[in-house]
């Protein structure tokens, strides 16, 4: 089975409600209403949007993030949403969908690489869409708004994502240090002070986060 994640330019409610912050909303549809979660910056802002485009009908407050019930599918909303293009070149969506940034970010999956191919071909007559990844799959994670490392987990940029990793990796974190922050920079291919930068960000977003639940 084969994975790809595409970054759909939209101006659908979702959507535009995170393009000029870093909130993400996580999405599982359910036909006659969508299961919301959002986290990150301003997620009063995003959740007074979505109530005034599709309404809410549940909404639980856990602190640094929320939970939504709408009072409609976002489906009823718009015309962009992808179960045609799915469904015309033999693909599956992943849930949840990602809304951030302005745009909608979904993980398909296909028996076929060349499917996935198609699939971008045909969305991408109609939207911009971007291929974030894709790459071949031994398993496939279930993921829910309750019980997935996910939904809280911070949202890094892919450049701190690679640091981060890399750092790791290399033994950055281990008592004593494996590596030194100058030859993380040679690794990844930038300056040492733009890889402290970048540590010290993605560290400040999981402190931020694993300091609510210590």
């Amino acid at each position: 089975m084969y994975k790809a994640v595409f970054r759909i330019e939209s101006d659908d409610p979702y959507s535009s409600s995170t393009a000029k912050n870093n909130t993400t909303i996580e999405l599982w549809c359910n036909d006659h209403c969508d299961l919301l979660h959002i986290t990150g910056e301003r997620q009063d802002e995003v959740v007074k949007h979505v109530d005034s485009e599709v309404g809410v009908q549940e909404r639980i407050d856990n602190e640094s993030d929320q939970t939504i019930i709408t009072e409609a599918c976002l489906k009823r909303h718009g015309s962009d949403y992808i179960e045609p293009y799915l469904a015309a070149n033999n693909c599956l969506l992943l849930p949840p969908l990602r809304y951030e940034h302005g745009a909608k970010v979904v993980r398909v999956l296909s028996l076929d690489s060349s499917n996935l191919t198609t699939f971008y071909s045909d969305i991408s007559a109609d939207h911009t869409v971007t291929v974030e990844s894709k790459k071949e799959l031994k398993n496939v994670r279930s993921e829910t708004p309750v019980l997935s490392v996910d939904s809280f987990l911070p949202t890094l940029s892919d450049r701190q994502r690679e640091v981060f990793l890399t750092a790791y990796e290399q033994g950055y974190y281990e008592i004593p240090r494996g590596t030194t922050t100058a030859e993380l920079a040679d690794a990844v291919g930038v300056g040492r002070r733009t890889v402290e930068h970048h540590l010290r960000r993605a560290e400040e977003k999981f402190a931020d986060v694993f300091a609510a639940y210590l």
